[in-house]
């Protein structure tokens, strides 16, 4: 069973920073996008940002220059690193990857469960 669990949130003060995790576990091919979502309360989900299998990236305007997100292929996990966080970001983060099981199947859009991210004073 491929399952992703996050890890990394918490509380922090405006202008601090954290660092969330996602490994992918299980029998896994290959992983193509991996991206970080959140959903604050009464919002929609947004995509924060997401990295390629080649390493582009893409980031929405809120976090640009803020958030950075990297991936380590050889551990199937993907890591958004935040700084100047601001109490606007304050959400639920959800990680994303398109996950392939064999070279045959199609990817399967698989997302974690959740991590809180709370920014205040």
């Amino acid at each position: 069973q491929v399952q992703l669990v996050e890890s990394g949130g918490g509380l922090v003060q405006p202008g601090g920073s954290l660092r969330l995790s996602c490994a992918a576990s299980g029998n896994i091919y290959s992983i193509n996008v991996m991206g970080w979502y959140r959903q604050a309360p009464g919002k929609e989900r947004e995509l924060v940002a997401n990295i390629r299998s080649g390493g582009s990236t893409y980031y929405a305007d809120s976090v640009k220059g803020r958030f950075t997100i990297s991936r380590d292929n050889a551990k199937n996990t993907v890591y958004l690193q935040m700084n100047s966080l601001k109490p606007e970001d304050t959400a639920v983060y959800y990680c994303a990857d398109y996950v392939r099981i064999t070279p045959k199947d199609p990817y399967l859009e698989l997302w974690g469960q959740g991590t809180l991210v709370t920014v205040s004073s």
